[in-house]
């Protein structure tokens, strides 16, 4: 929830000045600037993508949009999952497993996340929560789907790194996507697992991005408060 008209334009116009050769970039402003930003974004370099969305097309759920609004709006994409629907808005692992449904049902593609919370990697837990969580999603996929896995982005961010200034270690980054891969692998198919992009996400910044863009099976970032600053053209390029 940040951003204004002023500096929505500037992170845009940011973009459509910026390389993004060999990288898919994809923007999630609040969902009253969808069609602002859509309207200044050059769509040939970035995607513009929603927050979030509900589980069903319509009806009484005051301050909900739904997949169906996004398509009629012509965005594309939606973020599913985030840490914060899930430990603030208290969003449960079925419930995020029906909205991945829905919105593959309308086509959308779909960054979807897991993450762990520090007393659950204190506890030894982490990949545990996370193989939790991806399950959810990929029994909403099925495992035989192929094109369905297609228009799915996983995205790793674990709770205790996101906007604390504290970052995994590429180490502990590349140990949890590398498990997910291979948890992909046992349980959906090999070619899922090939295919998936999987995402870090934690106080990813122009200062670490590209130490963490080196791991193996980091296929690229979901960005917070970078993505606010002029160092996002940096992060979009740490493999350039």
């Amino acid at each position: 929830m940040n951003g204004n008209k002023a500096s929505l334009k500037t992170i845009a116009e940011g973009i459509n000045n910026t390389s993004t050769e060999n990288v898919e970039v994809f923007v999630a402003p609040p969902a009253c600037y969808l069609s602002f930003v859509s309207d200044i974004i050059d769509k040939s370099k970035c995607n513009v993508t929603a927050q979030n969305i509900h589980e069903n097309a319509k009806g009484a759920f005051t301050g909900e949009i739904s997949a169906d609004m996004l398509v009629d709006l012509e965005v594309k994409w939606a973020i599913l999952g985030h840490s914060e629907r899930r430990h603030v808005f208290g969003e449960s692992d079925e419930q995020i497993a029906k909205k991945v449904k829905y919105g593959l049902e309308k086509g959308l593609t779909l960054v979807a996340c897991t993450g762990e919370k520090l007393e659950e990697r204190e506890a030894g837990k982490a990949l545990d929560v996370n193989a939790r969580q991806l399950k959810s999603i990929a029994d909403a996929v099925g495992s035989d789907n192929l094109d369905a896995w297609k228009n799915i982005i996983i995205a790793y961010e674990p709770v205790w790194a996101i906007g604390t200034g504290v970052t995994a270690s590429p180490d502990q980054a590349q140990d949890i996507i590398a498990s997910l891969r291979v948890w992909l692998k046992e349980n959906v198919s090999q070619a899922v697992a090939d295919q998936t992009r999987i995402l870090y996400g934690g106080s990813v910044n122009g200062k670490n991005c590209r130490e963490l863009a080196a791991k193996e099976d980091i296929d690229g970032f979901l960005v917070g408060g970078a993505s606010l600053k002029p160092e996002f053209s940096e992060i979009i390029n740490a493999r350039n």
